[in-house]
Protein backbone atom coordinates (compact mmCIF):
# COMPACT_ATOMS: atom_id res chain seq x y z
CA UNK A 1 0.00 0.00 0.00
CA UNK A 2 1.22 3.56 -0.91
CA UNK A 3 1.97 6.01 1.81
CA UNK A 4 -1.24 7.72 3.28
CA UNK A 5 -1.97 10.40 0.65
CA UNK A 6 -5.02 12.83 1.36
CA UNK A 7 -6.53 15.09 -0.96
CA UNK A 8 -10.12 16.63 -1.79
CA UNK A 9 -12.35 14.86 -4.84
CA UNK A 10 -12.74 17.30 -7.46
CA UNK A 11 -16.25 16.28 -7.82
CA UNK A 12 -17.72 16.43 -4.39
CA UNK A 13 -15.28 18.15 -2.25
CA UNK A 14 -14.94 15.71 0.41
CA UNK A 15 -11.60 13.95 1.18
CA UNK A 16 -10.03 11.27 -0.57
CA UNK A 17 -7.03 9.15 -0.01
CA UNK A 18 -5.02 6.63 -1.03
CA UNK A 19 -5.54 5.25 -4.69
CA UNK A 20 -8.36 7.01 -5.11
CA UNK A 21 -6.37 10.15 -4.86
CA UNK A 22 -3.72 8.26 -6.81
CA UNK A 23 -6.74 7.52 -9.52
CA UNK A 24 -7.73 11.37 -9.56
CA UNK A 25 -4.19 13.23 -9.37
CA UNK A 26 -3.49 10.81 -12.91
CA UNK A 27 -6.45 12.25 -14.29
CA UNK A 28 -5.17 15.78 -13.33
CA UNK A 29 -1.99 15.46 -14.40
CA UNK A 30 -3.47 13.80 -18.11
CA UNK A 31 -6.02 16.37 -18.42
CA UNK A 32 -4.21 19.45 -17.33
CA UNK A 33 -2.72 21.62 -20.15
CA UNK A 34 0.54 22.05 -20.28
CA UNK A 35 1.14 26.22 -19.66
CA UNK A 36 -1.96 26.23 -18.00
CA UNK A 37 -1.21 26.27 -14.30
CA UNK A 38 -0.19 29.53 -12.91
CA UNK A 39 2.82 29.25 -10.98
CA UNK A 40 3.45 25.82 -12.48
CA UNK A 41 3.46 26.41 -16.08
CA UNK A 42 5.25 22.74 -16.75
CA UNK A 43 2.76 21.00 -14.90
CA UNK A 44 0.18 18.24 -17.21
CA UNK A 45 0.60 16.59 -20.08
CA UNK A 46 0.89 17.55 -24.13
CA UNK A 47 -2.82 15.75 -24.54
CA UNK A 48 -4.83 18.89 -25.55
CA UNK A 49 -2.06 19.49 -28.49
CA UNK A 50 -3.22 16.02 -29.90
CA UNK A 51 -7.27 16.84 -30.17
CA UNK A 52 -7.49 16.71 -33.51
CA UNK A 53 -4.81 13.83 -34.35
CA UNK A 54 -6.30 11.04 -36.48
CA UNK A 55 -7.19 8.07 -34.69
CA UNK A 56 -4.56 5.75 -36.27
CA UNK A 57 -2.17 3.90 -34.64
CA UNK A 58 0.30 6.96 -34.82
CA UNK A 59 -2.38 9.10 -33.31
CA UNK A 60 -2.19 6.12 -30.49
CA UNK A 61 1.55 6.27 -29.80
CA UNK A 62 1.65 9.92 -29.66
CA UNK A 63 -1.31 10.02 -26.74
CA UNK A 64 0.69 6.75 -25.38
CA UNK A 65 4.40 8.63 -25.40
CA UNK A 66 2.34 12.35 -23.74
CA UNK A 67 0.58 10.27 -21.28
CA UNK A 68 4.02 8.52 -20.66
CA UNK A 69 5.74 11.56 -20.39
CA UNK A 70 3.52 13.39 -17.94
CA UNK A 71 2.94 10.77 -15.43
CA UNK A 72 6.76 9.81 -15.22
CA UNK A 73 7.43 13.18 -14.38
CA UNK A 74 4.58 14.20 -12.24
CA UNK A 75 3.44 10.70 -10.57
CA UNK A 76 6.12 9.95 -8.64
CA UNK A 77 3.86 7.29 -6.71
CA UNK A 78 3.30 5.23 -9.46
CA UNK A 79 6.26 3.11 -11.39
CA UNK A 80 4.83 2.93 -14.76
CA UNK A 81 4.43 -0.31 -16.78
CA UNK A 82 2.13 -0.56 -19.85
CA UNK A 83 -0.43 2.45 -21.01
CA UNK A 84 -2.93 1.28 -23.60
CA UNK A 85 -5.03 3.88 -25.39
CA UNK A 86 -8.61 2.93 -27.39
CA UNK A 87 -11.28 5.25 -28.88
CA UNK A 88 -14.90 5.02 -27.88
CA UNK A 89 -17.87 5.30 -30.05
CA UNK A 90 -19.12 8.15 -28.36
CA UNK A 91 -15.90 9.91 -29.16
CA UNK A 92 -14.39 9.35 -25.57
CA UNK A 93 -10.62 8.43 -25.62
CA UNK A 94 -10.08 5.77 -22.76
CA UNK A 95 -6.34 5.86 -21.05
CA UNK A 96 -5.56 2.38 -19.41
CA UNK A 97 -2.53 2.70 -16.99
CA UNK A 98 -0.82 -0.19 -15.25
CA UNK A 99 2.18 0.25 -12.80
CA UNK A 100 3.03 -0.84 -9.37
CA UNK A 101 3.43 1.10 -6.13
CA UNK A 102 6.63 1.61 -4.32
CA UNK A 103 6.23 -1.52 -2.25
CA UNK A 104 5.15 -3.16 -5.92
CA UNK A 105 1.25 -3.68 -5.21
CA UNK A 106 0.35 -3.74 -9.12
CA UNK A 107 -2.60 -1.31 -9.85
CA UNK A 108 -4.27 -0.71 -13.03
CA UNK A 109 -7.20 1.91 -14.05
CA UNK A 110 -8.63 3.79 -16.45
CA UNK A 111 -8.93 7.19 -17.52
CA UNK A 112 -11.47 8.62 -19.73
CA UNK A 113 -11.49 11.88 -21.82
CA UNK A 114 -14.16 13.47 -24.18
CA UNK A 115 -17.17 12.49 -26.21
CA UNK A 116 -20.81 13.59 -26.21
CA UNK A 117 -22.79 14.39 -23.41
Amino acid sequence: MIPTTVGMNTLTGYKTADLNHLQQSVADVLFTPIGSRVMRRNYGSHLFELIDQAANDSGRMRVIAASAEALLRWEPRLALSNIQVSAESDGRVCIEVRGKLADDTPQHFSVAYGGTS
